[in-house]
């Protein structure tokens, strides 16, 4: 039989976080969620645009995550869309983090919203911010690097 616990289903991707931000290394991290959060999560109405993370108090904290109301949950039932939510990392890991912030320009992205096996998982990068003309110099390469494909496509065919 298949082990199902290594297998993914990507949510949500922050897409914004690459063309911003250098992503300099990555972690996985679990998220405490309440049962409205995760039925919503599971349609895919989650948003990480503008999330980011912060090491406080010895804990981990996603902030500015939005995860939409869900339709069949009722008010007193549903959530806070952008509540601040705990991400669950080993006590090395967020000691890690937050040493590597307090060097200058770092920041912590949430990069990918996942599913492995039944559980969500949050994938987080230490970032440092993009100059305009790194990020001019990206959109290039990529252009560059489209046209080439084109290019063998066609000489291909």
């Amino acid at each position: 039989m298949a082990d199902k616990t290594n297998e993914f289903k990507i949510i949500s991707t922050n897409k914004e976080a690459y063309h911003n931000y250098h992503i300099l290394d990555t972690y996985e991290a679990g998220i405490q969620l309440v049962g409205t959060e995760v039925k919503s999560i599971r349609n895919g109405m989650v948003n990480l645009k503008e999330a980011y993370a912060l090491v406080k108090d010895g804990e981990a904290v996603l902030l500015n995550a939005h995860i939409s109301h869900y339709s069949q949950g009722g008010t007193r039932q549903n959530h806070d869309p952008v509540r601040p939510r705990r991400l669950l990392l080993h006590k090395r890991e967020i000691i890690r983090l937050q040493s590597k912030i307090k060097e200058k320009g770092l920041t912590i992205v949430p990069t990918k919203l996942y599913f492995k096996g039944n559980l969500i998982k949050c994938e987080l990068g230490v970032a440092r911010g993009k100059k305009l003309h790194d990020k001019r110099a990206d959109d290039a390469k990529k252009t560059q690097e489209r046209e080439a494909r084109a290019a063998v496509k066609f000489r291909n065919q």
